[in-house]
């Protein structure tokens, strides 16, 4: 009897297999066409953009906002550079973004290292000022801002900007690296301990090169609203030679005339360092969201 049974099983299980890889490769194919569509969505707008930068103004409002531009205007790039002065407001824009980045890079891994590796009755406390800095709005600091930096002669000047950026990313940056700090094993800093290494070098030399992966993910996150930032720059910067790009793009912008292909010029232009930096970092930036959520 037992025979028999053996016998009746085994065939439909033989028949099964075939039917479960045939409906697993219609689910995968469904997902692939699901993902490949999503990515087309997402990369169309930089392909309009590039199209929307090469034509002239009559393409771009006598034609269809989908069509190929019928002579490319590649001056409009020379155009944006020479004549709307974006070589100037590109290199503040990285250099603000730069120093901005690294200045709250710094400052976060200082605060994260003290508040969690230090003993100390106030550790607490400080962290949770810096975690309640996060939900004030950006906006209802404009005018406390602008009075503190007039009164210190700072208005119109790239030090206000670098200083808002750090204080306003300090938060954000804060939070990510706390939970990387807290899966961060103990027993590398002790054993530093016992071979006398002192707490700079334990910082400096030990724990802050471990953190290198959740620090890029932070940098591309910092870098990201530095880049595109427009309040602070529009309000606390006054002549061109500071303005950033997202303000200087206003220059193609006039009473009479506006010169929409040199705008999307400026807009490629102002997008080439994100994607770069996205491409360079992106495998940085996937270890470093994973690093803080994995206990070791």
């Amino acid at each position: 009897m037992s025979e028999v049974r053996i016998q009746q099983v085994t065939p439909n299980l033989s028949t099964q297999k075939p039917r479960r890889s045939f409906l697993n490769k219609i689910g995968f194919g469904f997902l692939y066409l699901l993902l490949g569509t999503f990515a087309i969505i997402q990369i169309y707008p930089l392909v309009w953009l590039v199209f929307f930068s090469l034509k002239t103004n009559k393409e771009v409002f006598g034609m269809s906002p989908f069509s190929l531009p019928q002579s490319p205007q590649w001056e409009n790039y020379t155009k944006a550079w020479t004549s709307g002065n974006i070589g100037v407001y590109f290199f503040n824009s990285v250099w603000i973004t730069v120093l901005s980045v690294v200045l709250t890079i710094i400052l976060a891994s200082f605060v994260t290292f003290a508040v969690t590796r230090m003993s100390w009755k106030l550790s607490g406390p400080v962290l949770g000022l810096f975690l309640v800095a996060y939900m004030i709005p950006l906006h209802s600091t404009l005018i406390p801002l602008f009075k503190m930096y007039n009164s210190a002669n700072l208005i119109d000047n790239p030090l206000s900007i670098v200083l808002s950026y750090t204080a306003f990313n300090l938060p954000l940056t804060i939070m990510i690296l706390l939970g990387f700090y807290k899966t961060f094993p103990r027993e590398i800093e002790e054993a530093a301990v016992m071979d006398g290494c002192s707490v700079h070098r334990i910082f400096f030399q030990i724990t802050l090169p471990m953190t290198v992966p959740v620090l890029s993910t932070t940098a591309i996150i910092n870098m990201i609203y530095n880049w595109n930032e427009f309040v602070f720059v529009n309000t606390f910067i006054s002549s061109d030679k500071w303005k950033t790009l997202t303000v200087g793009i206003n220059n193609f912008v006039g009473q009479y005339l506006t010169d929409w292909g040199a705008i999307g010029a400026t807009l490629v232009i102002s997008i080439v360092p994100i994607l770069l930096a996205f491409l360079f970092l992106s495998d940085k930036i996937v270890e470093g969201m994973a690093a803080g959520s994995v206990k070791g």
